[in-house]
């Protein structure tokens, strides 16, 4: 039985993802997730010995930022939503909890390993780099990474002007 040619012929083109509008995007949120994710590392390992009961919580956040940051990485539309949704409740945290650390820098409470102001103004930094990821990450999602167009092998040379893709035409003679 002999096997059908054209599917060889084709090929699945993203050309949103082509664009330095969506590059750019992808790029930002990936390094907005990543600044986010080591900021709370920090937070957590600085005050290990006050957190109370959030200790699994950040540690939640920052291994979904983390898994977000590669999926991103990736192209991966869907998870843009996720870190939108995410950084609205990392910001209401980040917003309470950073005057919580500048208030426990009285006698008698127990100082974290971190200075509390140190880590009262990492929580406070953590506000506006929540509210540029949810914009990045709302943007992205308006980019239509997702577009998936079919072309033929034909449609390919004729995009690369007669050569393979990457190369540049002859020149005419």
């Amino acid at each position: 039985m002999a096997e059908n040619d054209d599917d060889d012929d084709t090929y699945i083109d993203r050309p949103n993802r082509r664009k330095a509008s969506s590059k750019a995007t992808k790029a930002i949120v990936a390094v907005l997730l990543v600044v986010s994710a080591a900021i709370m590392i920090i937070i957590t390992l600085g005050g290990w010995g006050t957190i109370e009961g959030a200790k699994m919580v950040q540690i939640a956040f920052i291994l979904l930022y983390l898994l977000m940051a590669f999926l991103v990485m990736r192209w991966n539309r869907g998870v843009l939503p996720l870190a939108a949704a995410l950084a609205i409740v990392l910001l209401i945290f980040a917003a309470v909890s950073g005057p919580a650390w500048f208030d426990r820098d009285k006698a008698g409470l127990t100082s974290p390993a971190l200075d509390e102001s140190i880590l009262g103004l990492l929580c406070l930094i953590l506000v506006p780099i929540q509210i540029l990821l949810i914009a990045f990450a709302m943007r992205g999602f308006q980019q239509a990474w997702n577009v998936e167009v079919e072309r033929s092998s034909e449609e390919r040379r004729d995009e690369d002007g007669g050569g393979r893709r990457g190369q540049s035409a002859p020149a005419p003679a």
